[in-house]
């Protein structure tokens, strides 16, 4: 299998399977005399972690991670920077019934179709339990941002429930199970997902994920727009299936003047937007204003409700998938768009660098809002 790399100045190399001895990352063209620890990367590591809520899926895994190389004395190096991740609480029995059966909405039979082989503990590659890595990869990545650049995710629907945005504050998303920046709506959606989790299903969700402080010309016109590769980083997170930047969708509602982002002047001679319906890119360069993204999470595939499937004889049958699964993966899909914005950022960011040296905008500079 081949295509496991992302990234072109800051390239994100991920390795192993649910139930194999460990995953682990190399992350390629990081600058050298970065201070880099393993203290750097674990808390985000720990955002993600299974098993902290009845929520999430109750596989007790620590996510320890450990820096194999590229880094002397507290700082990087320059060379490639390995990272390695023990799994620790794999259960791979509770795969033994289904290891001749496909999922319905699983990768299983796509897996089939290619390789004619597949691993089904925990689905093997297709496991979500590998963007542990690209968490890992996008805390080094902030570091190479720095910290004005602010990254921040949240969930904003579970289901049909989404949040109230007059309610919408930074604080609580950190206070709750839900990474939700809407303390009733948090509230609410305990309920739900009780009752979908006790039912043996699952839920989808939205998740939103904003930067702030990155400065404007981080992208390229036509072939490597900012916008293009943030949708196709939060497209290759499991189960997500639609990404809109700004307004999105929203847009195509909107006569010409009502999505214009408008400028004005400040006394200071820098340039205001009045809005920020682009989410942050034009043209596929930043503007200096905050970069909005959001992507939609399928229901969890893997659940205890019996659906119609087939198996590798090609027999009908009926299918139930036992063992430890997230009820709503979009909750522990919040960390991982942080940690994809912050990979693509730190690439695009070293690209303008390597082509148009410092961040020095010609013209006039920007406020953001």
């Amino acid at each position: 299998m081949s295509h496991n790399s992302f990234g072109h100045l800051f390239r994100v190399t991920t390795w192993g399977e649910s139930h194999g001895p460990a995953i682990g990352c190399v992350v390629d063209g990081v600058p050298p005399r970065i201070a880099l620890s393993e203290a750097d990367i674990q808390p985000f590591l720990d955002r993600r972690r299974p098993g902290q809520s009845r929520f999430t899926t109750q596989r007790r895994e620590p996510d320890t991670v450990k820096i194999l190389s590229g880094v002397y004395q507290g700082q990087t190096t320059g060379t490639p920077i390995a990272l390695m991740i023990e799994n620790t609480d794999q259960r791979s029995k509770d795969y033994a019934n289904i290891a001749d059966r496909f999922r319905p909405g699983h990768a299983d039979i796509a897996y089939h179709w290619k390789y004619g082989i597949r691993d089904p503990r925990g689905g093997g590659r297709s496991s979500a339990r590998e963007t542990a890595m690209r968490v890992a990869a996008g805390a080094i990545a902030r570091k190479i941002l720095g910290d004005d650049i602010i990254i921040r995710g949240a969930l904003v629907q579970m289901g049909p429930h989404g949040i109230d945005r007059s309610r919408f504050d930074d604080a609580e998303i950190d206070r709750n199970d839900f990474f939700c920046p809407d303390p009733l709506a948090a509230r609410l959606w305990e309920a739900e997902l009780d009752a979908i989790r006790k039912s043996g299903s699952s839920v989808g969700a939205v998740v939103e994920i904003t930067a702030s402080g990155a400065p404007p010309g981080l992208g390229a016109p036509i072939y490597a727009k900012l916008d293009a590769d943030l949708a196709g980083a939060m497209m290759s997170i499991n189960a997500v299936k639609a990404v809109e930047i700004g307004d999105g969708f929203a847009a195509a509602a909107l006569r010409g003047e009502a999505n214009a982002d408008e400028m004005r002047m400040n006394p200071d001679g820098s340039v205001r937007f009045l809005a920020n319906h682009a989410g942050g890119v034009l043209g596929g360069i930043s503007t200096g204003q905050p970069i909005v993204v959001r992507f939609a999470v399928k229901p969890t595939s893997s659940i205890l409700t019996e659906v119609a499937s087939v198996d590798a004889e090609g027999t009908e049958v009926d299918i139930q998938t036992k063992g430890r699964h997230d009820p709503c993966v979009g909750i522990r899909a919040v960390p991982v768009g942080e940690a994809m914005m912050a990979c693509v950022l730190a690439d695009h960011w070293l690209r303008h660098r390597a082509q148009c040296g410092e961040f020095v905008p010609g013209g006039l500079p920007i406020t953001q809002m």
